[in-house]
């Protein structure tokens, strides 16, 4: 989604629904490396049945990763995609399903990514016990589609079946925040979203010769230094590995119902079509195919404004804003009306924060020159970070004395060189001290020139002249630029709740109009002409990369991008202009780019489609999806057998043998099949000679073209237990201090020190000398439970190594095991069994029941197993790892 600072926004203002991920990390024992097992319960306290992956959310930091050297070939790049796979799924560890999603357009880079999958996943089926019952569904970029409303399309889809369980545990991994206005409109219970952890000024490589310690501009092109005796340091980091965290939506459902709860509505309230109207309230700060209205920026509190007002305003509107992606205009313009009535102040306030925030900048600037040492070291004795000495780069003084003797006979001996000249290593002055100050680093540092100035008194006609070039007065043209802004805001929406990519339409404007202009908007048309068929692979390309990105086109259609004779040479500017629009940085601004007129390309390629070779005219068509499941799977007999029968038709998916899933499988040209080799696309991997997987083209269950996708809660779904603290408590709790759910388990019972414990603390702390306030304080009692981790007081002694060996007196153990028990029952009462679940619990030598399919503890989610005893949940003892055969990452019977 187009806002950068959403979620920063979102996990302040509603910290509860961020859980830290629990991760286990591979074992070495005796130089060989032990995968993670994830057969093993999930060390989070809860179990997922769905994991999907946004896979271009994988891809780019893997191929461009800002934290470590890039892969220097395209082979390195699978295979840290492959480990990066590894990683998301060790911590998540789904049970019933993996679902891969790239976004649409083939490249010959995605072209090869797709045959390496292919390979990834029967290599993982065969050889890792936590994918032995798993289905895999693979969608590639020959798949036309966003990787995450692929991901969409097939939830909404399957939650529309009758066989669909409605409290399936999704988690999706993806760091764009439109993630989290999807997982809300999909208005499944139990949604999770997985992303890796920002963390702002981490060490990056230098750009010329990818090593650490100096940036691009202090490169000297020397090779890098051996590490190590043999070099065997070549691969280490100066940094920590990313971490990642959940995002629990859950949690944020809970937040947004008392957010938006309403007392004495002409209309009964409803929590689901609430939720509907903040997600379609926040399309106004901004998305991937509309720019946000100029009165509502992310950082200045938009989205409270909006709530704010939606909740005044609402008991007038009759109802709610949208239904199942639908759009009430009548009752949004009365919304829209409403901030503009205080877009004036909007801007005004605006200009104050940003003259304060100058003030403040100029103050601190002063401070720091005024408080400026008087003479600074430089060379070998430049002051360092603690910890950066040994870092790469340092320099080491032989003699330091000398050299701080030598420091002090230059400063002495230059009187004329300012007081805050630095010097080089060999004593001569820096060109970067004692010079004067650029005009760009001064005080008085010039701001982009704003000539619409928003505070003043007739903003909105030179906004219109500005930024459109014309007049505010011409009324006709004002309504067609919102008239095509209302649009966009009812196609966004449905495209989020109903998947409606096939529908004809675009923005054909850089700006946004003001919220003031919406009046009249309740008598326009909502509804969008059927679009042409839909572009191929290549035709996307044409229409989406500029002219230095031809190369991954076909030769002659490149040159249409760079033929000053093309037809449509107009579509690829070599320079164009960026509108700052009030920002200060250029990625801020507004790229004055042509928009691609449909029929112009489609009718200049027509001539250049004889070209195509064959190999170009396969990346060019459109394909579709793979499902993939191992030699345990109840699918793997039903699909083989359809091989054998070569069924030439469509065959309904049986949804007992998959956990409800339904479609069609149709076969595979290029299928893996069990006993044939499954050759590696990587060089430095090994082909699979005894391969047991197999592969099949899968399509989702397809519906009528005005079928509408209720956007509700399904049938029997229950909510998971609350984790926020209920609004009543003040009034019932009798003094009980009540305890928030800090993970997914709410029964984990919190840390704390025992009486053994305060023994210890009494043996090694010194009582009655007045080390702190509470030196004297006894313990308390046995019976108390409460968090007793406070920080240390001034003057307290550290607590000794010991200590950090206890653990808190079962407080890790878990329910009583239950594992006799389904899956599906995972509340308080039994519900009758789905017919999916009958199969499988009938199957028992070929393909025994799901360890996880059992009862549920409290919060929803199966109870972990009670034979564990460490921290993490796994056995005393430790695992009992064989040594991994030559032929594969782990075996079973």
């Amino acid at each position: 989604m187009g806002v950068p600072a959403f979620f920063r926004w979102l996990s302040r203002k509603y910290p509860s629904i961020i859980v830290n991920c629990v991760e286990e990390k591979p074992k070495e024992c005796n130089g060989v490396k032990i995968p993670v097992d994830a057969s093993k319960p999930n060390p989070n306290d809860v179990e997922f049945d769905n994991l999907y992956l946004d896979m271009n959310g994988i891809i780019h930091p893997c191929t461009h990763p800002e934290d470590k050297p890039a892969p220097k070939n395209e082979d390195e790049m699978m295979v840290a995609i492959f480990e990066y796979i590894d990683r998301l799924f060790n911590i998540v560890r789904p049970r019933r399903l993996l679902y891969m999603a790239i976004d649409g357009v083939g490249t010959e880079f995605m072209d090869n990514l797709a045959k390496c999958l292919r390979y990834y996943i029967a290599d993982r089926l065969n050889n890792d016990p936590g994918w032995k019952n798993l289905t895999v569904i693979l969608s590639d970029a020959s798949a036309p589609g966003e990787g995450e409303h692929k991901i969409m399309d097939y939830i909404r889809r399957q939650r529309a079946q009758p066989n669909h369980d409605p409290n399936t545990h999704h988690c999706l991994c993806g760091a764009d925040a439109d993630l989290i206005m999807l997982g809300l409109a999909t208005h499944e219970p139990n949604f999770t979203i997985i992303r890796e952890e920002f963390k702002p000024n981490k060490p990056k490589p230098c750009g010329l010769c990818n090593q650490f310690g100096h940036e691009v501009k202090d490169c000297e092109g020397l090779p890098r230094e051996k590490k190590g005796k043999h070099d065997e340091l070549a691969d280490s980091l100066p940094c920590a590995e990313g971490e990642f965290i959940f995002l629990r939506l859950n949690v944020l459902r809970e937040y947004l119902e008392r957010e938006l709860t309403m007392a004495s509505l002409p209309f009964t309230f409803d929590v689901e079509r609430s939720i509907d109207d903040w997600v379609f309230m926040c399309f106004f700060v901004g998305n991937d195919f509309l720019p946000h209205l100029p009165s509502l920026e992310i950082r200045e509190g938009a989205i409270d404004r909006l709530v704010n007002i939606y909740k005044n305003v609402v008991h007038k509107t009759g109802g709610y804003l949208t239904e199942s992606g639908y759009v009430n205009l009548q009752r949004v313009q009365m919304i829209m009306l409403a901030v503009g009535e205080v877009e004036d102040s909007i801007f005004k306030k605006r200009k104050d924060d940003e003259d304060s925030f100058r003030r403040r900048q100029k103050e601190k600037r002063k401070r720091m020159k005024r408080d400026q040492p008087a003479f600074t070291p430089s060379g070998i004795l430049t002051p360092h970070a603690l910890g950066s000495r040994n870092s790469p780069g340092s320099q080491v003084a032989s003699n330091p004395r000398q050299a701080a003797y030598e420091m002090r006979m230059q400063n002495n001996s230059s009187p004329s060189i300012s007081p805050n000249t630095s010097f080089t290593s060999d004593g001569s002055p820096s060109p970067i001290g004692g010079i004067k100050r650029k005009a760009e680093d001064s005080d008085s540092e010039p701001e982009p020139e704003d000539n619409v100035r928003l505070w003043e008194a007739g903003w909105k006609q030179r906004y219109y002249k500005n930024k459109f070039d014309v007049d505010a007065a011409d009324e006709k043209f004002r309504r067609k630029v919102v008239q095509s802004y209302v649009e966009g805001l009812c196609w966004v929406l449905r495209y989020y709740y109903q998947g409606c990519a096939s529908w004809k339409w675009y923005y054909p404007f850089h700006y946004a109009p003001f919220a003031s202009d919406f009046e009249g908007i309740a008598d326009m048309p909502s509804d969008f002409e059927k679009g042409t068929k839909p572009f191929k692979p290549l035709e996307q390309l044409m229409g989406v990369f500029p002219a230095a990105s031809g190369n991954f086109l076909p030769p002659s259609w490149r040159k249409l991008m760079s033929d000053p004779d093309s037809s449509i040479i107009d579509f690829y500017p070599e320079d164009f202009a960026i509108d700052l629009n009030g920002k200060k940085y250029a990625w801020q601004g507004v790229a004055l780019l042509p928009f691609v007129d449909e029929r112009r390309l489609r009718a200049a390629l027509e001539e250049v489609y004889p070209d195509l070779t064959p190999e170009e005219n396969r990346r060019n068509s459109l394909g579709g999806d793979v499902l993939f499941v191992g030699k345990h799977h109840p699918l793997h007999d039903f699909i083989l057998e359809l091989y054998q029968t070569g069924s030439a038709e469509p065959v309904d998916v049986p949804p007992e043998l998959c956990h409800g899933i339904q479609g069609k499988f149709s076969l595979d040209e290029e299928a893996i099949l069990p006993d044939q080799v499954v050759c590696s696309p990587v060089p430095m991997l090994r082909d699979l000679t005894q391969n047991t997987a197999i592969s099949i083209n899968f399509k989702d269950p397809q519906f009528a073209e005005d079928y509408i996708f209720k956007a509700v809660l399904l049938p029997g779904a229950r909510k998971p237990a609350a984790v926020l603290k209920p609004s009543d408590w003040e009034k019932s709790s009798n003094g009980r201090q009540w305890k928030p759910q800090l993970g997914f388990n709410r029964d984990r019972r919190p840390v704390h020190l025992d009486q053994a414990a305060f023994r210890t603390l009494g043996h090694v702390m010194p009582r009655g000398s007045g080390a702190g306030m509470y030196s004297n304080a006894a313990p308390p009692p046995a019976t108390y439970q409460g968090n007793l981790y406070r920080p240390l007081l001034r003057g307290q002694a550290q607590i000794p190594k010991l200590m950090s060996n206890m653990r808190p007196q079962d407080s890790w153990r878990g329910p009583p095991p239950l594992f006799q028990q389904q899956r599906f029952d995972r509340g308080v009462g039994a519900e009758p069994l789905l017919p999916w679940n009958r199969m499988i619990q009938t199957q028992n030598a070929a393909f025994p029941p799901n360890q996880y399919q059992m009862l549920a503890g409290p919060g929803g989610y199966p109870p972990r197993r009670d034979d564990r005893g460490g921290r993490q949940g796994y056995p005393r003892e430790g695992r009992k790892y064989p040594l991994p055969p030559p032929s594969g990452r782990y075996s079973w019977n």
